[in-house]
């Protein structure tokens, strides 16, 4: 089980910064963004230092809202968000076509939510790869759990420049990680590098869609409000991810933003207007209350200066989040499935 309580929260806030450092880790992450002057290239220049930081500040909340899968899903009628985030995962592994026994890479794999129930679904051998300390550090406490932590491990690098001989791995896939990429292109080419010719890759990446539009000036207020409260250096347009898979050389097999026709929209779980019980920490009334309890460990020195500004830029984010999706200008879930060729020549 993941860490549920408040105390869990305010003790994991900044991650392997130091208690004492939160605040200023906090201020320099936000200047690498719009709303503080923060320029594009910079971001993309400074990504590995962005990320960390964010993913040092943001960690503990995320498991103390989502669980330890920190992404959003397709969805039915009826469906729980808990059952859709399990449901996006094992369709993920059978669009790979996973078997027993395969060695699969999880690019990007957060605390390894994902990475533990697609071993389970799969009864496959998953390699997370991730740059944050902090969350390979929870990711291995929670395979131990588990009892994955023998078939499954983390590995800390960049997936700009992994650490991986060529053709490693049977499949490989990325869940709303890949977006963190400075440079699509060059994150797409190393994951082709390491996957077995022959052998595929699928992804949901966070995307603008056609409706977005550049010159209008609200469309880019979302953009920057999802950029600073995700931790990302630009968002790419759907086109330019496709783009970006042909130029590595990857096979398309199929892609779709399968926001399009979800049941249910992506977005419901962060909708101020809905109430829900399973996920109430999701809801207006249960950020206000996190809002709130956050203020108040704060204040007692529970937990680290800075942390109401950390809960300050995903508030943000959900806003912007929220926005993007019933303007359908942004989706979470542009889905693809890729091969590599069994040679260069095809």
């Amino acid at each position: 089980m993941s860490k549920a309580g408040a105390l869990d929260l305010a003790a994991g806030v900044g991650g392997k910064i130091d208690k004492s450092e939160v605040l200023s880790a906090v201020e320099k992450y936000e200047k690498y963004h719009v709303f503080y002057g923060g320029e594009e290239e910079e971001r993309k220049s400074n990504y590995s230092d962005m990320v960390n930081k964010y993913y040092d500040l943001v960690t503990s909340f995320y498991e103390f809202g989502w669980g330890e899968s920190f992404h959003f899903a397709h969805r039915w009628n009826g469906e729980s968000l808990r059952e859709s985030i399990k449901r996006h995962e094992h369709f993920l592994a059978l669009q790979l076509g996973l078997k027993p026994g395969q060695k699969v890479l999880d690019v990007g794999c957060g605390i390894g939510g994902p990475l533990r129930e697609i071993a389970r679904f799969s009864s496959t051998s998953v390699t997370g790869l991730n740059n944050n300390e902090y969350q390979i550090a929870r990711g291995k406490e929670l395979n131990r759990t588990t009892g994955v932590d023998k078939t499954c491990d983390f590995v800390k690098a960049d997936f700009m420049k992994m650490p991986f001989p060529d053709n490693s791995f049977d499949a490989i896939y990325a869940i709303e990680a890949t977006c963190h990429a400075p440079n699509a292109y060059g994150c797409y080419k190393e994951i082709y590098r390491v996957l077995k010719p022959g052998q595929c890759f699928a992804a949901y990446e966070w995307c603008m869609t056609d409706s977005f539009d550049p010159n209008n000036q609200e469309h880019q207020k979302i953009k920057a409000e999802v950029e600073i409260g995700d931790g990302l250096p630009d968002i790419r347009s759907t086109g330019k991810c496709l783009e970006a898979l042909k130029q590595a050389g990857f096979e398309v097999i199929w892609e779709k933003d399968l926001a399009v026709d979800s049941p249910l929209p992506w977005y419901l779980p962060l909708d101020p207007s809905r109430l829900s019980l399973s996920s109430f920490r999701l809801t207006s009334v249960g950020r206000f209350f996190t809002r709130n309890m956050v203020k108040a460990l704060e204040f007692v020195g529970l937990a680290p200066r800075g942390s109401q500004r950390v809960q300050g830029f995903l508030e943000k984010a959900a806003e912007g989040l929220l926005a993007g999706g019933k303007k359908e200008i942004f989706t979470p879930m542009y889905f693809f499935l890729v091969r590599k060729p069994l040679s260069d020549n095809q």
